[in-house]
């Protein structure tokens, strides 16, 4: 029995069309029946039933191909395990965020200690993307908001955070430190789109201060929030480092109710993390925060 003759057996046995698999795994269609006829005859049994042209996978086969995705698994597992050996200059980690100034911050000083690890990143806009990606084994990590209470997915938690609210130079209350959200019930605000876990957490803020906040632009750039903000089009949420990073910003601290965030890094459990990827997720288990520059 072939490698080759299973990973074949995988594909048809997961299309159940001898055409499409063929194109899949770029070989002849006739070649790709005989290479399937091969595995049956050396297994006594027919794997697939044949109406016609169709073909469809019988309890044999369904019970082959159990054993045939762990062994295939199991190989693929072993491959990475054996780069990993071959050492940490050729991992990669794969990623994916909303915003990239937010990885920033930890990308930074982890690539100061590997220097020879490599990142991919992917910019997803809402977290069930984040999440589907993950599920899907395209990513190793994502940046959330929040905790993601699903099965199989790990969380650890990042450095909780204060929200403030970005008003214009010219709004009524920008020579005041503190406010109380319940102060702008009536303004106009600048939000991101429905979808991002950004926005329900702000939501809430507003319902805890008893009023839904009258959004009259929402988008999917949180970078360009700043900039209407700057123009006088509304008032906005934004993380405290807005602070650091967009310093002519009129922030305000909220005093009531409590306006903070605790970003995650989440994975999946049932997926093979690299060594560069366990790396990473040990550095971000250790990283002190509040010593951050």
């Amino acid at each position: 029995m072939e490698l080759l003759q299973l990973k074949y057996f995988q594909t048809v046995a997961r299309t159940e069309h001898m055409t499409k698999a063929a194109k899949e795994l770029h070989v002849s269609q006739p070649a790709l029946s005989v290479t399937i006829a091969r595995l049956e005859e050396e297994l006594g049994v027919p794997l697939f039933d044949r109406v016609g042209r169709q073909i469809r996978l019988n309890f044999l086969g369904k019970a082959f191909l159990k054993k045939v995705d762990t062994a295939l698994g199991a190989l693929e597992v072993g491959k990475r395990e054996v780069a990993d050996l071959a050492g940490l200059e050729r991992g990669s980690v794969l990623l994916a965020t909303t915003t990239l100034n937010r990885i920033a911050e930890l990308i930074t000083p982890f690539l100061a200690e590997y220097p020879h690890i490599n990142f991919r990143i992917t910019q997803a806009s809402t977290e069930e993307m984040k999440v589907e990606l993950l599920e899907k084994g395209e990513i190793d990590f994502c940046l959330t908001s929040s905790f993601i209470d699903r099965q199989g997915i790990g969380n650890l938690a990042l450095m909780t955070e204060e929200i403030v609210l970005a008003v214009p130079s010219t709004h009524r209350l920008k020579d005041r430190q503190r406010i109380h959200l319940s102060e702008v019930a009536n303004d106009p605000f600048i939000s991101l789109k429905p979808g991002y876990s950004f926005r329900k957490i702000t939501d809430d803020f507003c319902r805890k201060a008893g009023f839904i906040p009258n959004i009259i632009c929402e988008g999917d750039e949180p970078a360009a929030i700043s900039g209407l903000v700057r123009a006088g089009l509304g008032v906005a949420f934004l993380p405290i480092a807005a602070k650091k990073e967009l310093p002519s910003l009129t922030l305000l601290h909220i005093e009531e109710p409590i306006c903070q965030w605790t970003p995650h890094v989440a994975w999946n459990e049932n997926q093979y993390l690299s060594l560069a990827a366990q790396t990473f997720r040990d550095f971000v288990e250790r990283y002190d925060y509040e010593a951050k520059p």
